[in-house]
């Protein structure tokens, strides 16, 4: 019971307590509303006095705000003015430096000091050319806008007349200063000197950019060392700090409107270094070229001229020009894209080529007389073998033109070689030398220069041009679809014509003898000069031929055919119709029809006179008339001569001794003497082994109709 007391009372002090609480709270409570009701009261206060502060600041905000416009337009005005002076300082500081610079070079004497300075100069000229531009770009613009500045300062008052005044000042000082400068300093000024400077300094650096001693270069050519030719083609000219400063220079006068004079300058000193190097050759010949004054030349001079010309133009493509393009293009190849170079080198090149280009021209269009064959086919094969080089250096557009000459000279040459060809056959058939046949049966002089000609353009040097020649004209006859001949089968039938017109010529000739004979006595003995001629003539053409280029060319068989087996025939007809007469009065038919001893006797003193009589006639026909100039034919000739007469004349002698006692007559050896000797009238002006046109070969002797007679020897010589 007591504890339910307790646990009462307990209770009740608990919400004694929590109303004491709720009394304090509601207190607190009440003082805390009083509180924020006075708060309130002082905000609105407050913002009554904010309100009042707002409206008296606003128009400082607003003139705020226009001034911090106003300020905005005056710096946007004033700080590019304020560059612009910026610019005109800095050029000022850049021409300063150039007059030093400019000083610096004029007492500099080492030359790769000079160039480096130089390049310095060149630094200071474009720095100087970047201010002065930016001054031009930005200079009416800046006016432009401090004058708008201006005006709306003086329409607005926005600020006091006194600053308006010297904004003023300050636009007229600055327009004034940039209307009478900046025309100066682009065009009167340093950078005018400075950029005439450059144009000297660039003609003299271009003046002493030479080319290697071409003198040198054509004797290494004529050594024919491959590798000098290489370094030849690949040399080049400057050092590399004179290219490079010659580049600066030539894109610095192209950017300030100096192309024209850069071009000028750099095409008139490197055309001059071009023309003097080439003058150390002294290509005096190239002052005549027009075919009227070519044909006035001596030929050997002209022949000297030709070979010179062939050095010359290879020498100018592939050394001289070569280097001079490599220049062109690293000093003007970064101008215009690449596009300028090539026209300035076909501007340095093309006066130098018109000249070999004229020449070369003047002799394909001059006479065509035999002899130039070979000169101009060595003009030919020299210009194909420059070709593929001549291509590569005139390339492109600027390269059509010397291109298409260099092709028209090639026609020219083609034709001209196949005219001089034809043409010689045409002459040999005409028998263009007008002279006689030879009265002593020699061989005629067109036959011995018409054999060399022949062999000489057999040889391997002038086989393969003369047979691209004649290719070539006959695909622009027939067509390009066309199939022509192998070279070789059109030069063997080429060569064949001018043999067969040769044969005509030497067959014209023998009919040019009067009566077939010579000195014909009563008892028929003569000499047959036409055989004498075509024995020797042929033999000479066979033997000449055999054993060389000419006669692989045309083969064995064609020259036994032809020449060997005809020489042989004559010879044998020489023989029949000249000695065997002589062998036909030893005969004994008539002697066996006399009945006495005493008529035969005489009868035999008689055809003994009468022989020897005939072999005096004959010996002296032989000695003063006719010729056998092949050593070895004549050797072969005397010995079936012997072989004919000697045993006839022994056998009659052998046969009549008795009737011959006590009366004067030769031996058979006397006999045998005085024939042999028949032989050596043209000894003295005959051609021997180790003579100039001697051609070697192998033992040769005439067989066929005169086997019979022949006599071999070790070697066989021509004339």
């Amino acid at each position: 019971m007591a504890s339910n007391y307790r646990s009462a009372d307990s209770r009740l002090s608990n919400l004694e307590l929590a109303c004491s609480d709720l009394k304090t709270l509601l207190t607190a409570t009440a003082k805390m509303e009083e509180n924020l009701q006075q708060m309130d009261n002082k905000f609105e206060v407050i913002d009554e006095t904010l309100l009042t502060a707002s409206k008296r600041v606003a128009p400082m905000q607003s003139l705020a705000m226009a001034s911090k416009a106003l300020e905005t337009r005056i710096n946007r005005a004033v700080t590019p003015a304020l560059a612009l002076l910026d610019n005109f300082k800095l050029s000022e500081t850049i021409q300063d430096k150039l007059l030093d610079l400019a000083e610096t070079l004029s007492s500099e004497k080492s030359r790769k000091k000079r160039l480096k300075k130089l390049v310095k100069y060149v630094d200071c000229v474009d720095q100087l050319k970047i201010a002065i531009s930016c001054i031009c770009e930005e200079g009416e613009p800046v006016i432009q806008r401090l004058q708008e500045v201006v005006e709306f300062l003086s329409r607005t008052k926005a600020t006091d007349q006194y600053r308006t005044h010297r904004l003023r000042e300050t636009l007229v000082t600055l327009k004034a200063l940039y209307e009478t400068e900046v025309d100066a300093m682009r065009f009167e000024g340093l950078l005018d000197d400075a950029l005439l400077n450059l144009q000297d300094e660039y003609e003299s650096i271009l003046e002493q950019i030479k080319h290697r001693n071409v003198v040198d270069l054509q004797a290494a050519s004529d050594k024919d060392d491959r590798s000098d030719e290489m370094a030849i083609v690949g040399s080049g000219l400057g050092t590399e700090l004179e290219v490079e400063l010659l580049r600066r220079i030539s894109q610095t006068l192209a950017a300030d409107d100096c192309l024209d004079i850069c071009i000028d300058i750099y095409v008139k000193v490197r055309y001059k270094r071009v023309a003097k190097a080439l003058m150390r050759l002294n290509p005096d010949y190239l002052k005549t070229h027009t075919p009227e004054e070519i044909d006035e030349i001596p030929w050997e001079s002209l022949e000297t001229a030709i070979t010179l010309w062939i050095q010359h133009f290879e020498l100018a493509v592939k050394a001289v020009l070569v280097s001079e393009k490599k220049l062109c293009e690293q000093v003007l190849g970064g101008i215009m894209e690449g596009l300028i170079w090539p026209e300035c080198f076909a501007k340095i090149a093309g006066k130098i080529m018109a000249v070999f280009f004229r020449f070369g021209e003047g002799v394909a269009q001059s006479s065509k007389e035999p002899q130039k064959l070979f000169k101009l086919l060595d003009m030919f094969d020299s210009l194909e073998k420059l070709k593929p080089g001549f291509s590569e250096v005139f390339d492109g557009e600027s390269g059509t033109d010397f291109c298409t000459r260099f092709r028209e000279l090639e026609k020219l040459l083609v034709h001209a070689s196949s005219k001089v060809f034809w043409e010689f056959g045409l002459q040999i058939e005409d028998n263009s030398d007008g002279l006689p046949p030879p009265p002593d049966g020699s061989v005629p002089k067109i036959v011995r220069y018409a054999v060399n000609y022949l062999k000489y353009l057999a040889t391997e040097n002038y086989s393969v041009p003369m047979a691209k020649v004649l290719r070539t004209e006959q695909i622009w006859k027939a067509g390009i679809l066309s199939k022509p001949e192998t070279d070789e089968n059109l030069l063997k039938d080429a060569i064949c014509n001018i043999m067969e017109a040769l044969q005509r010529n030497v067959d014209s000739k023998r009919s040019g003898y009067n009566n077939n004979s010579r000195d014909r006595d009563k008892i028929g003995i003569s000499i047959h000069m036409p055989h004498v001629f075509c024995m020797n003539t042929y033999w000479y053409i066979y033997m000449r031929t055999r054993n060389t280029e000419l006669g692989k060319l045309l083969g064995d068989g064609y020259l036994r055919n032809n020449y060997k087996v005809v020489a042989e025939e004559s010879a044998y007809l020489y023989q029949k119709q000249s000695w065997a007469p002589l062998v036909r009065i030893l005969e004994r038919d008539d002697l066996e029809e006399q009945q006495s001893k005493e008529a035969n006797a005489g009868l035999v003193r008689v055809k003994i006179e009468a022989f020897m009589k005939g072999l005096d006639e004959i010996s002296k026909s032989h000695r003063g008339f006719c010729v056998i100039p092949d050593v070895d034919l004549r050797e072969q000739i005397r010995a079936a001569t012997v072989k004919l007469v000697i045993p006839a004349y022994t056998e009659f002698v052998n046969s009549f001794s008795g009737l011959l006692q006590g009366k004067g007559y030769l031996g058979p050896d006397s006999v045998q003497e005085l024939l042999e000797k028949v032989f050596d009238g043209g000894d003295g002006k005959l051609k021997r082994r180790g003579s100039k046109d001697r051609t070697g070969g192998g033992s040769s002797g005439m067989d066929g109709g005169v086997k019979d007679y022949r006599r071999s020897r070790s070697s066989t010589n021509d004339i």
